[in-house]
């Protein structure tokens, strides 16, 4: 029988990570920059997380692709821990510029110049991530430069990735298919006395609570209101259907009840993504300009400056966050018949 025993280096495969840090300043003929070890292997933790993310991304995908997926099993709460493992993942990489800004800008400069034209926007694995949660080629700040410095096989695998079903377009569609909701209850097309006014329907009512507590500057949000919550209301260019984001909407408010608890996770974890991702960026942005002020990056991007727009503009689930401008107070909001909230929680 052959010897099946697993060893750990042999396992992990230590000889090739442990001989995967070749500094340019450790080559014949330059001098030695201490330093850049740290930078290397900085560098390569994060691509190492980022190919961890996309291997949970990736899991999540498979499970939102289903024809249906079945809320009621161990499914979508799977689909939350993994993308809880996402933030976690994300809070570690915020955690790493600690580590790499023990550098000094004379620490970098040592080798700096050596990398050229070597860069962190060429981390394909990042554009791929981004693409498979959300972020449209048409929503990207710089589009002409974002790919310009990468390989071929590279831009192939992004743009592959644009064209697949993303995180926020599967949410959109989970969110349409909501349990327990009814049209009758969201219909935008109520009006009193046409016959369509009997029972209960909580959009209406809703909207006219929420008008009421604007105060007069807040007036504008009453026609926000309805571009967000409205079928065919003119508002391009979003990724949240008026529907997914009426059922949205309603997990937010009424997230107390058992049956909503899991789906509210889902959606905050999704924000919180976006805020760690957030975090991540406003960490580059201060490192950068402390290492290297205004001048431009090794890639020959404006730096810093290039760094602030991407924040500004790359939030994939904002859609989901500025739901948050039409919650009302808990204690006005309307009361919802028996049949449903029997729905909504335990039965005895």
């Amino acid at each position: 029988m052959p010897d099946k025993t697993v060893y750990y280096g042999d396992y992990l495969q230590l000889d090739k990570i442990l001989g995967a840090q070749q500094p340019e300043s450790f080559k014949p003929g330059n001098l030695p920059a201490h330093d850049e070890m740290l930078f290397i292997i900085i560098h390569q933790a994060y691509e190492l997380w980022f190919k961890q993310i996309q291997f949970e991304i990736d899991a999540v995908l498979d499970t939102m692709r289903k024809p249906l997926l079945n809320d009621n099993s161990a499914e979508l709460q799977t689909v939350v821990h993994r993308l809880q493992r996402v933030v976690t993942i994300l809070k570690v990489l915020v955690q790493q510029i600690d580590i790499i800004e023990t550098m000094t800008p004379m620490d970098f400069l040592d080798f700096r110049d050596m990398l050229r034209p070597a860069s962190g926007f060429q981390s394909w694995q990042f554009k791929k991530l981004e693409a498979k949660l959300g972020l449209k080629f048409e929503q990207r700040h710089g589009q002409e430069y974002y790919t310009s410095q990468l390989k071929d096989n590279e831009v192939a695998i992004i743009k592959e990735a644009e064209q697949t079903d993303s995180v926020i377009k599967l949410i959109n569609e989970w969110l349409e298919r909501m349990p327990f909701i009814t049209e009758n209850i969201f219909t935008a097309n109520y009006k009193p006395g046409t016959g369509n006014d009997k029972g209960f329907n909580f959009f209406i009512d809703y909207e006219q609570v929420y008008v009421n507590s604007l105060t007069e500057a807040e007036k504008n949000n009453q026609h926000f209101f309805k571009l967000v919550f409205y079928d065919g209301a003119e508002n391009t260019n979003r990724q949240l259907s008026a529907k997914a984001c009426r059922s949205a909407l309603f997990i937010m408010l009424y997230r107390g009840y058992t049956m909503l608890e899991l789906p509210f996770q889902l959606l905050e974890t999704l924000l919180e993504i976006d805020n760690q991702l957030g975090n991540w960026r406003y960490r580059h942005i201060n490192m950068v300009q402390r290492m290297i002020g205004t001048r431009i990056g090794t890639g020959g991007s404006s730096g810093a400056g290039y760094l602030k727009a991407a924040m500004d503009k790359h939030y994939i689930f904002k859609e989901i966050a500025q739901l948050n401008s039409f919650l009302i107070d808990r204690r006005k909001l309307p009361v919802l018949p028996k049949e449903l909230t029997e729905k909504l929680g335990y039965s005895f």
